[in-house]
């Protein structure tokens, strides 16, 4: 238990006693983190996704309804990477949808 408490400030990783509860609180921490992390991942995905549509005068909902109705399936992570560092293709992605968006409302 001392070891796992190695690195922590004062008592808590000197006596047992303390480092024991220092080292149960940092374990539900990291537990719980591990799936916030995931949840703020997404949320900065969606983010950058927007951004970039936004610059195409289209929103996030939108352009996820048109790449769904042209049957694109790209994860979130990808197009935030695309959007940040590869903006041709995403531009591609961005008429591409626009295009499908079209041709949904024309046949409905």
């Amino acid at each position: 238990m001392l070891l796992k408490a190695k690195g922590f400030r004062g008592f808590r990783s000197k006596l047992y006693r303390y480092a024991k509860d220092a080292v149960y609180k940092a374990q539900q921490h990291a537990y719980r983190d591990r799936k916030v992390r995931k949840r703020e991942f997404r949320g900065l995905w969606i983010q950058r996704i927007n951004a970039g549509t936004r610059a195409h005068g289209l929103s996030y909902s939108r352009f996820m309804e048109g790449l769904k109705a042209a049957s694109i399936e790209l994860d979130r992570k990808v197009l935030s990477d695309m959007a940040i560092r590869d903006e041709g293709a995403f531009n591609v992605l961005v008429e591409t949808a626009k295009e499908a968006l079209e041709e949904k409302k024309a046949a409905s």
